[in-house]
């Protein structure tokens, strides 16, 4: 059911009460001046004529029958003339007025008095006056005719111009809804014009406004919807750049371990061998070799210091446990008084390829920013895993986090080890330590997903 036919309905219900109870009054005061009129004029015309009917009763019937006859029609009454035995000699005409016609038997009995009959009684006879008010029962029916008939009129007219009015009015609402229709429809660029009425007009001011704001939101949304696959193709593409860096590194390492060590390996023995074979006869000749095999030595401890740090081959043929432990075994050579503490509890629980290699960066990351940069003289490292993820934790002694924190310009190392946490659904925890240090914790969820697993 639409508005504009619920008000229609109303207004028809409320014109139809409001008829009905001017119509019951009317009623009710028709009733009433019925009833005054018909008794009233009983009443005068039974005492006129008991003043006059004695005059002309002692004429005789004959003379009495000519005073009736000249009286005639009496209005509201019926005057009849009986002799002694009861026979009727005089009956008064009916009333010429709005002859043929009659209310209805239920309207008349509902609006007329009770007949009353007033009784002239004389020595040759009796008259009866008996009121009679079907006349005016006619003109109340004619008058709540035309009132009927008004007030039907009326109604018409007034539904009819209500009909049109809030037609006029509720018109704008339709462009409301055609205009919610269309921006249901996907169409964001809808506008309403300015509606006729305070309230259209309202409504319409704010549905633009919600456009407005709705359009702002959608761009927003898709300028982070493009900058959200912009990143996640950056993370794409620094993580496969860290994988063929990762797979250099390892190619570097292996052709310096296999091909650059041996090299190095057979010149401090040819060097050692020229000079076991000159011996004193040429001491200059003797010298200089030991010398290259001096230098040899020096250059194959250092080819086997660069090989850890550009990728750890221990970690791919013994595992997780044994690279950390040849990580700090070298970090303690390095720095004699540095105590490093060592936890590692792996378990059975199998670590893909790249989150072993994280860790391990995340391990070699802590130690030289501990070492280097905090001048830390005690380091405990714990790693520990099961079935729902890895922890490590790296705390030391040091002089703690720089007023800026570990994100400001220059921390590249810790940037890219959050960046490759991240990739593996886990969290990078950088803070301040108590007393003093930092405590660096690294937490993965298990298990790593099969597309984050290195191939």
């Amino acid at each position: 059911m639409t508005l504009r036919l619920k008000i229609n309905l109303i207004v028809g219900a409320l014109t139809v009460l409001f008829t009905l109870v001017v119509m019951g009054l009317q009623l009710r005061s028709m009733r009433d001046s019925v009833h005054e009129e018909v008794v009233a004029a009983n009443r005068v015309a039974a005492q006129l004529l008991n003043r006059t009917v004695w005059r002309y009763a002692a004429q005789g019937t004959p003379a009495m029958l000519a005073f009736l006859q000249g009286i005639g029609r009496v209005r509201s009454n019926d005057i009849t003339l009986l002799d002694g035995a009861g026979t009727v000699l005089y009956r008064s005409p009916p009333s010429t007025y709005k002859a043929g016609r009659d209310a209805p038997a239920w309207f008349e009995a509902l609006i007329a008095p009770p007949p009353s009959t007033q009784s002239i009684e004389f020595p040759d006879g009796r008259l009866e006056v008996r009121s009679n008010a079907s006349r005016a029962a006619v003109d109340a029916w004619d008058y709540l005719f035309w009132l009927v008939v008004g007030a039907l009129a009326m109604l018409v007219l007034v539904n009819a111009a209500v009909f049109w009015l809030v037609g006029r009015t509720v018109r704008p609402f339709g462009q409301i809804v055609d205009a919610l229709n269309q921006l249901q429809g996907g169409r964001f660029d809808v506008a309403l014009p300015p509606l006729p009425g305070r309230e259209a007009a309202a409504i319409g001011a704010a549905f633009n406004r919600m456009v407005g704001e709705l359009q702002t939101h959608i761009e927003t949304e898709r300028r982070a919807a493009r900058a959200e696959a912009q990143l996640s193709d950056n993370r794409e593409l620094t993580r496969w750049i860290d994988q063929h860096v990762e797979q250099e590194r390892r190619m570097i390492a292996r052709e310096l371990h296999d091909e650059l060590g041996q090299s190095v390996t057979a010149m401090r023995s040819m060097a050692l061998s020229i000079a076991q074979r000159v011996g004193s006869r040429d001491p200059a000749s003797e010298q200089a070799a030991r010398v290259i095999a001096d230098e040899s030595s020096r250059l194959y401890d250092a080819m086997h210091g660069i090989i850890p740090r550009l990728a750890p081959l221990v970690l791919d043929n013994f595992g997780l446990a044994e690279a950390l432990d040849d990580l700090v075994e070298r970090t303690r050579r390095s720095q004699p008084g540095v105590t490093i503490d060592t936890r590692v509890r792996l378990g059975e629980v199998p670590l893909a390829p790249e989150l072993a290699l994280t860790l391990y960066r995340a391990v070699q990351e802590g130690l030289t920013n501990a070492l280097r940069h905090g001048e830390a003289t005690q380091v405990q490292v714990h790693l520990a895993a099961d079935a729902q993820g890895v922890q490590l934790e790296l705390r030391d002694n040091g002089r703690g986090l720089p007023p800026q924190g570990w994100q400001r310009p220059g921390h590249y190392g810790l940037r890219w080890l959050a960046e490759r946490v991240e990739t593996l659904r886990g969290s990078l925890r950088i803070e301040p330590a108590q007393p003093h240090g930092v405590l660096l914790a690294v937490q993965v969820p298990l298990p790593v997903p099969d597309s984050l697993e290195t191939r």
